[in-house]
Parts: structure tokens; sequence; C-alpha cells
């Protein structure tokens, strides 16, 4: 819908979605399309029912029958029943079958048939078209502006125009969504936090806020905080689930009951985008998850993935990382807060390469990114999500591949460099910078297929200091540390540079060692440094 401000203040126009045209344009392609309309699409739509199979069809003029559960082979066999019950039309999900005979049938039952996308829930297509044809059902005033769906940003300036105050819409999470651009209308500082994040910036006090905001269909007025304005508020519903809320600054005083109603109105009407904009969302966020779960499980189908991404298969690429640190909440929080950070890794991928993969997998946010990313844009998403979500986050950037069927490879890097950044106080890292250390992991979980590593010197001294409580391993460690530096050793041990030269003789006697000899001490630190004392396995 396309939104313009009316003659009277405080109000909005629009158009009823209350035609097959009218609904189909308003909900997009995405979740519905028209196979066939044998009395057109200018015949009046009244609302949705859910099929059942074992309820007879009520009479419902107008209303579309959604055929839950019935595969296209049997919805034949519910258009007569539909037809004498005044149904408009038959709603029905394709499962990869040929519709061509049912829209025959739908032709000869004078019934519209429409095709929900797979991957749409029932309920959720439901609300969709429930809100399609209510949302807009209220007008105060003004004249139609059109019948074609704005976006959300286009929403939120007719909003501001109307109600009168810079206007944000958010989502249940608190992420914003779109906000509004009208010259000359005041903000403070948290909007300004707010749009640079896309997330409103935590305050203790916007806790009981939202949530006396999810219990009323009402608009309500919260006090400025220190520094701030106050807002009006109205949570966006469809049905009994709350899709988000919009909030308006209050800029210059009361801005009065007019602006209340208005407000109220635009929640009536944002339901639907809100409603369109997650069915979109959803899809192409797993679509996008799909394939690059493919891409990086199996390298063979990268011919196959590339052009669906939009990205060349000779290029250069880079998967980077990243990981929130959520310990010691719950699960649906954890979810949240990963679900957040996808939004804001994508929103900045996006802003700086275009088309790319970003999708969730197991927790961690990977993005396959052009092989010029550089580590200072992973540093800044990364800064600018923990700001976000005010949480720790982990970002890892692996190594660049000469080609997108490599990906695997760069995305294994990248994991590990997050393993070793969790013991880390550091939040970023490239597998450039820590690549010693990474070779060291790689060596240690091969230590099985090296069986000598597991016999000498090394396995012995561990032994020893199990069985005697001396700690040989311990001083062996800071003796090569220091590189041969007693002095530097026993400063770290905090013992006599003479003690240590005592502990290292009784070592070497003890067990056979020739600590002059450059192999003997490489295959000895290296088997203190890889392998873990008994005690701790």
């Amino acid at each position: 819908m396309i939104y313009r401000i009316g003659q009277k203040p405080h109000t909005l126009a629009f158009v009823p979605a209350s035609t097959l045209e009218h609904l189909v344009e308003a909900l997009g392609a995405e979740p519905i399309s028209v196979v066939t309309a044998p009395r057109g699409t200018e015949i009046p739509v009244a609302g949705t029912l859910l099929y059942e199979p074992r309820a007879p069809l009520p009479r419902m003029d107008g209303a579309l029958l959604l055929a839950v559960g019935v595969p296209p082979s049997e919805g034949r066999a519910l258009l007569p029943e539909a037809a004498r019950a005044g149904f408009a039309g038959l709603v029905i999900k394709r499962y990869g079958a040929a519709l061509g005979e049912l829209a025959q049938a739908a032709g000869d039952a004078g019934l519209a048939l429409l095709c929900a996308d797979d991957e749409v829930a029932w309920q959720q297509l439901d609300a969709l078209i429930g809100s399609a044809l209510t949302a807009v059902a209220a007008p105060r005033g003004g004249a139609p502006a059109g019948s074609h769906a704005g976006d959300l940003f286009s929403l939120a300036n007719a909003i501001a125009g109307a109600v009168g105050g810079a206007t944000a819409i958010e989502d249940p999470y608190q992420r914003i969504l779109a906000y509004s651009t009208l010259r000359g209308q005041p903000i403070d500082e948290e909007r300004r936090q707010g749009i640079l994040g896309l997330h409103v910036p935590y305050l203790e006090e916007n806790v009981p806020q939202y949530r006396e905001l999810a219990r009323t269909h009402k608009a309500l007025r919260f006090p400025s905080g220190v520094g701030g304005l106050s807002r009006l508020a109205v949570g966006v519903r469809a049905g009994g689930e709350l899709l988000g809320s919009i909030w308006v600054v209050e800029a210059e005083g009361d801005l009065g009951e007019d602006a209340f109603r208005a407000l109220e109105d635009a929640g009536r009407i944002a339901a639907l985008h809100l409603l369109r904009a997650r069915t979109s969302h959803d899809l192409a966020r797993r679509q996008r998850g799909d394939l690059l779960h493919r891409l990086l499980e199996d390298p063979e189908s990268a011919p196959i993935v590339a052009p669906q991404l939009g990205l060349s298969l000779d290029a250069p690429a880079v998967v980077a990382a990243f990981h929130v640190n959520a310990a010691g909440h719950d699960e649906s929080w954890i979810a949240r807060a990963s679900l957040q950070l996808i939004d804001l890794v994508s929103l900045h991928c996006e802003a700086h390469f275009g088309r790319h993969g970003c999708a969730l997998l197991d927790g961690v946010v990977y993005a396959l990114l052009p092989g010029e990313a550089k580590r200072d844009f992973v540093a800044d998403v990364t800064a600018r999500a923990e700001r976000a979500l005010q949480l720790p986050v982990k970002a890892a950037l692996g190594s660049v591949v000469p080609r997108l069927d490599r990906a695997s490879a760069s995305r294994r890097d990248a994991d590990t460099v997050l393993r070793v950044l969790a013991a880390e106080e550091c939040p970023v890292a490239t597998i450039d910078e820590i690549r010693p250390t990474v070779t060291l992991l790689d060596l240690g979980h091969a230590l099985p297929a090296l069986p000598r590593l597991a016999e000498g010197a090394g396995p012995a001294v561990r032994a020893h200091d199990t069985a005697h409580k001396t700690t040989y391993a311990e001083t062996f460690l800071a003796y090569f540390n220091a590189d041969g530096d007693i002095r530097a050793a026993a400063e770290a041990l905090t013992v006599h540079p003479n003690t240590l030269r005592y502990r290292l003789t009784r070592a070497a006697e003890l067990f056979t060692l020739d600590l002059t000899d450059p192999d003997t001490r490489l295959v000895l630190w290296l088997q203190l440094r890889l392998a873990p004392p008994p005690a701790s396995r």
C-alpha cells in the first residue's frame, strides 16, 4: 500500500484489500500466487477458513478455503462442496506436483485456484491474509492513496508525518526494521544509537516499558530518560501474536489524543507489512543458509550453488565466523541472540559487498565474503554487534581460498580460530595472526596417528610428576619458553636460578636426556606442549 497524509491532522489514507486482485497485490509474490481465476480477479474476498476434513464446510460467501494437508491430487474432491458453500477460491500447496488438472477443475467449478509457497506455514498464511483484509478496514478520514504495497520505510515516514514525530518500527526482539527520514523532526541519542546498530540500545528502564506495551492494544506514552525525549508507542499485532512495535519521538510537548488514535491506526496497518517482511525474510534467510551449508559441506556443489548466491566460482573467497557468548542464559535467549547476530552480520556484509552467503549453523554465524575482505571490516562488525546485543562476540577470519569450491577449507580455519579465541581475551583474529597456535592444535589432534609422540621422555616426565608430585614438566616448559635463559625461566617459576639448574641436571639424569641436542629439545617440548597432564584428562 502507498500511504499519504490526509487533509485532517493525524490521518492516514489507504485502500482496503477487499478483492482477490488487491489481496495478491498486497501480499506479494512470495507467499501466494493465482493459478486460475475463472471469474476474474475483481471478485470480493471476505475471509478465510482452514480446512478440517472431518467437518462439513459452512456457508462462507467470498471466503478462501485453505486446503491444509490436502495434496493437489486430492484437491479436486473439495471443489464442488466449496463452490456450493459460496467460497471464492481454494488455496493449495504444490509440493512439487503439477496443477494443470486441478486448475481445469477449479475453472469448471467457477472457483479461483491459488498456490501457496510450500515453506509458509498455514497459520502464518492465514494471519497474512487476515491482516491484508482487516488491518486497513477502519480509516479515519482522507482519500484513497493507491493500492500498491509500500515498504516499511515509506510507512515509517507516513506515520512520522501523521503522528508528528520521528518514527521507528521494531520487531519483537527490538531490532529496528525501518525508521522515518522526514526533515526537521528532533531525535535523541538513543535513536541515533539504535539506527547505527539497527537495534534498540539496552537500557534498564526499557524492560518494563516493553512489557507494558505487550499487555495492551492501546498506544502509550513513556516519559523521557536522562538526556532523552519522551515517546508514544503501540504494539503491532496479528490476532494474538505480537509482531513488533512502533515508537514515535515526542519532541515538543504533548502530541494530543489525535496522535494516539493515529498511532493505533498505524499499528493495525503495520501488521500486514511486518508479516510480509517476516515471511520474505525468513524464506530468504533459510534459502541462503541452505545454500551456504551445502557449499561448506559439499565442495562439489559449488558450480550449482555459486550462481544461486550470485557469486563467481573462480573468484577468491574467505569465510568469516561470528559467535555470541550467551553463557548463563537459557536456550531461548541464546537463540534470540544468535538470530540478532545473523541479522546484524548480514546487514553489514550486504552493505559492503552486495550479494553474499550468510547463515547460522550450530550457533555460529558464517559469512562467505570476497577474498579482499579485511580484518578491520570483521572487527568493525564485531564491535557493532557487541554494542547492539550487549553480549561478548568473537569473530574469526579464515584463509583466503582461490576458488569457491575451496570455501570449506576457509571455514575449517575460521572454526579453529574461534576455538583458540574462546580462551583468549582478544575478540577478533585471523588465521594468519595465530597460525603457529593453530598448527599446534592441529598437531595435537593428530597425536593418535603419531604413536611415537606418545613414547619416550615426555610421557615419562608427566607420569613421574603425577606419581611423585614433582614439577619437572613445568620446569622444562619454562626453560624452553625462555629459550634456555636460566634467569628468565627461574623468574617465571619464581625460584632461584641455582634451583632451576639443579632441577634440570637432576631431570636430565633421571630421564636420560641430552639437553644440548636440538632434536631432543624439540621433541620433548612438543610432547609436553601438546599433551595435557594425565590428571586433567
